[in-house]
C-alpha cells in the first residue's frame, strides 16, 4: 500500500492551504499500511532550490500529509508514503528520487524485476545509471525515464524540458519496460503510478486494471471563485487582495484510492470527493502553473 501526490500552482503562498483543504482525502490511516515499514518523503522547489525531506521509518499511527507539508512556501510539491515492498529501509530507498532538478516518485512493483534489472541498467548511459544508490525497482526506472530525457537533449538543461518530451520520456520507458517483462513471459501493463518533474511541469502516468480501483489515480483542479473562497474563508484580508480570482490555479494528483481510502472515508464520514476526477485505467497527464492539465490515453 503507498500513496503518491502531486501539486502544481501559481501561489505558493496557498499550497499549505490546497492540501489542507482535501487532508481527508490525502491522509493515510496507518492501519491500512501493514505491518511493513512505512516510509515517506517530500520533494519541492523553493527559492529557486530542490529540497527534500525523507523518512525511511516512520512509526505514527496515522501519516498526516498536512502536518508533513503546512509549512512549505512552495508551488510545486511530490509526496509519497509507502509500505515497503522492493528495496531495503534506507534513505536512498526512500522516495522521492532527484537528479539535478529533475524529482521523481512511483507506487506499485515492475514484474519481472530481479530478471530484467540487468537489462534495464544496461539501457541506461553510464553517466546517468552511477548514480543509482539504492536497490528499487522505482529508482531504476526513474533512470530510465532520465535516459529518454538524455536522447531527446533536455536532461542537461531539463527546466526547459517541455510537457511533450517529458510525456514522451515517461512513455518510452514504461514501453522498454513492458517490452522486456514480456520477454521474460511476465505480464506486460503493469501496475503503475509515477510522477516526474522539472521544477516547470508535472507529468504523471497511470495504468491499472479496469476492475481494479485499488491504485486509481485522480485529478483535482482548483480555480476560480469558488475555490478560492474555500482556501480563504478565514482570511478576509487575502481574499481583498485576490484581485483576479480566476488566475488562481491549482492541479492536484493523487493515487492509489483504495482500502485506505475506504477505511478513512468510514472512520471520518467523509464524503466521496466529488471535485476529483478519476482518469482512465491508461492515461499520461501534463500538469502546468497556469493551464488547464492535458490527460491523454496511454
Amino acid at each position: 500500500m503507498a500513496r503518491l501526490f502531486g501539486l502544481i500552482g501559481n501561489r505558493a503562498d496557498l499550497a499549505g492551504r490546497v492540501i489542507e483543504l482535501e487532508r481527508a482525502v490525502l491522509s493515510v490511516p496507518r492501519e491500512a499500511l501493514g505491518d511493513a515499514p512505512v516510509s515517506w518523503g517530500m520533494g519541492f522547489y523553493q527559492g529557486g532550490e530542490v529540497l527534500i525531506r525523507r523518512r525511511p521509518s516512520d512509526d505514527r499511527r496515522d501519516l498526516d500529509v498536512l502536518s508533513l507539508a503546512k509549512d512549505l512556501r512552495s508551488d510545486l510539491i511530490v509526496g509519497h508514503v509507502r509500505a515497503a515492498t522492493v528495496g531495503s529501509v534506507r534513505t536512498e530507498n526512500t522516495h522521492p528520487f532527484r537528479y539535478r532538478e529533475w524529482l521523481f516518485a512511483h507506487t506499485g512493483s515492475l514484474d519481472k524485476y530481479p530478471v530484467i534489472r540487468a537489462r534495464l541498467l544496461e539501457s541506461i548511459p553510464e553517466f546517468i545509471r552511477k548514480n543509482v544508490r539504492g536497490d528499487t525497482d522505482s529508482e531504476v526506472l526513474f533512470h530510465l525515464v532520465l535516459s529518454f530525457l538524455h536522447d531527446a537533449g533536455r536532461l542537461s538543461d531539463g527546466a526547459s524540458a517541455d510537457a511533450r518530451t517529458v510525456m514522451n520520456a515517461m512513455s518510452q520507458a514504461a514501453s522498454l519496460v513492458d517490452h522486456l517483462v514480456e520477454g521474460e513471459g511476465g505480464t506486460p501493463g503493469f501496475r503503475l503510478n509515477a510522477m516526474i518533474t522539472n521544477g516547470e511541469v508535472l507529468v504523471a502516468l497511470h495504468r491499472s486494471p479496469e476492475a481494479d480501483d485499488t491504485s486509481a489515480m485522480k485529478v483535482r483542479v482548483v480555480h476560480g471563485r469558488a475555490d478560492l473562497d474555500l482556501l480563504v474563508a478565514d482570511d478576509a484580508l487575502r481574499r481583498v487582495r485576490m484581485t483576479d480570482p480566476g488566475a488562481l490555479r491549482f492541479t492536484l494528483l493523487a493515487s492509489d484510492f483504495g482500502a485506505s481510502q475506504i477505511v478513512r472515508r468510514a472512520a471520518d464520514s467523509v464524503p466521496p470527493p466529488s471535485a476529483w476526477t478519476a482518469l482512465p485505467p491508461r492515461a499520461i497527464v501534463a500538469a502546468t502553473r497556469d493551464a488547464a492539465p492535458i490527460v491523454e490515453a496511454f
